[in-house]
């Protein structure tokens, strides 16, 4: 009697079964250019410029050290237990007080607690959209929104900035040409305050008008604003949440305590905020409720005021060694904006120089920047970068800008002597201005 026969089974190179079952959507899934750089940014002997990290030095970390203690020994019962997928009532409470300092009356039933704010705009943009759909940003953008965008696989469209912050009249000529070919954006994203990567501010004459326009064609609104409360001057501006509560705001205690917490919320309109809490249920069954209390104790027992002023002194002092080695080194045909708060200063060389192309040779000359166009979705960018003063000591950053200029300086020698652009004179330079984004961005 003869052996049964074994069925054949088809085989095939594992890696190639494995992409083969991958969804769709993950073709949008990209490593994004800043990251990639942190491997490389963080060696000892290389200035980075390049990442935007909180300077948590000033933080009394001996005290904290003692909350933690505290915190486990009294209630560590509840805090290393599963939570809420809402977050914990107390610090929705003390939240709702945070945003009440940029004028913003809420309810602590509409605040969700995430893990970070890009959490939240991650699941926004799930339950905002879908494959095709059409998301204003400004022009530049926060490159992890692009890439929560891409992952939705949403198309973006960009609308410029000047250095007021976005154009008024340019979202109103975007959002009229996309109604022509039947479209309505699902939202209109937007950092307001200390712009991300662009720095610099939405003036408040034209917020009304900006929430005006989007209201006008049904058009969402979807506010981050993880720096509102780190202006140089002391200004704090009125969210855009506070002039309507249809605004979907997003915010986060990563620039204002502690980044590797991870603590962020989103505040949404009543009819947004049970599909929000499903899809963090979903994502991460509940943030963590150690981290969330840690942040309740902090903002019930510290002075968390005096604390975010020493932060935005420590970044004032930072932006000017920048700005001061920006006008000693850089040469004639840069132009870069004051940025009164936030992290970042936007930077436009000359033209002919391709900041992507630039970067390895900057790394080589040990000092890392983030070049333009990782921060758009349609390849524009390329004569812009953005530098970060928020972590370096001023004595680095003026090091780091000297041989950022030196690298400059090559590379204009080099196109000057194969005849593709003429040599810029060295000397001090004009006035700055703001985001040299080129104003086409617009569908």
């Amino acid at each position: 009697m003869s052996e049964p026969q074994q069925p054949v089974v088809p085989t095939a190179p594992a890696a190639v079964a494995a992409t083969e079952r991958f969804a769709a959507r993950t073709a949008g899934m990209t490593a994004s250019e800043i990251r990639a750089l942190f491997a490389v940014a963080s060696r000892p002997e290389v200035v980075s410029l390049a990442g935007g990290m909180p300077n948590l030095a000033a933080l009394p970390l001996e005290s904290l050290a003692v909350e933690v203690a505290d915190l486990v020994s009294r209630e560590g019962q509840i805090a290393l237990q599963y939570g809420s997928a809402q977050g914990v009532p107390a610090l929705r409470e003390q939240i709702c007080e945070v945003m009440a300092l940029e004028g913003i009356k809420a309810d602590p039933d509409d605040v969700v607690v995430t893990v970070g704010s890009q959490m939240a705009l991650d699941l926004v943009t799930r339950i905002y959209c879908d494959p095709g759909d059409v998301v204003l940003a400004e022009g530049p953008s926060y490159v992890g929104a692009l890439g929560s965008f891409a992952a939705y696989q949403a198309r973006v469209v960009h609308v410029a900035m000047d250095e007021h912050g976005l154009v008024p009249e340019l979202l109103r000529q975007a959002l009229h040409t996309l109604a022509l070919q039947g479209i309505t954006p699902k939202f209109l994203y937007t950092i307001p305050n200390f712009h991300n990567p662009a720095g610099v501010t939405l003036a408040v004459e034209r917020r009304a008008e900006v929430l005006e326009i989007c209201a006008g064609y049904g058009v969402a609104v979807v506010e981050d604003n993880p720096y509102g409360l780190l202006g140089f001057s002391g200004t704090v501006y009125p969210a855009l949440r506070s002039m309507d509560r249809d605004v979907v705001y997003l915010g986060s205690f990563s620039k204002t305590f502690a980044s590797g917490l991870r603590v962020g919320w989103a505040l949404v309109p009543p009819a947004v905020r049970d599909r929000l809490v499903l899809a963090a249920e979903s994502a991460t069954l509940c943030p963590p409720s150690f981290n969330q209390m840690l942040v309740s104790r902090y903002l019930a027992a510290h002075d968390w005021h005096s604390q975010i002023k020493t932060f935005t002194e420590a970044y004032r002092d930072r932006r000017d060694a920048m700005l001061r080695a920006l006008e000693t080194y850089l040469p004639e045909g840069c132009t870069w904006n004051v940025p009164d708060g936030g992290f970042y200063v936007w930077l436009t060389v000359p033209e002919g120089v391709d900041t992507k192309a630039m970067l390895p040779r900057a790394v080589t000359a040990r000092v890392a920047y983030a070049s333009g166009t990782g921060f758009y979705a349609d390849g524009f960018g390329s004569r812009q970068l953005r530098l970060s003063y928020c972590y370096p000591t001023p004595e680095r950053i003026t090091e780091g800008v000297r041989r950022l200029a030196a690298v400059l300086e090559a590379e204009l020698d080099v196109m000057h002597t194969f005849g593709t652009t003429s040599r810029p004179a060295l000397g001090p330079t004009p006035q700055r201005n703001g985001p040299q984004a080129p104003s086409p961005h617009t569908p």
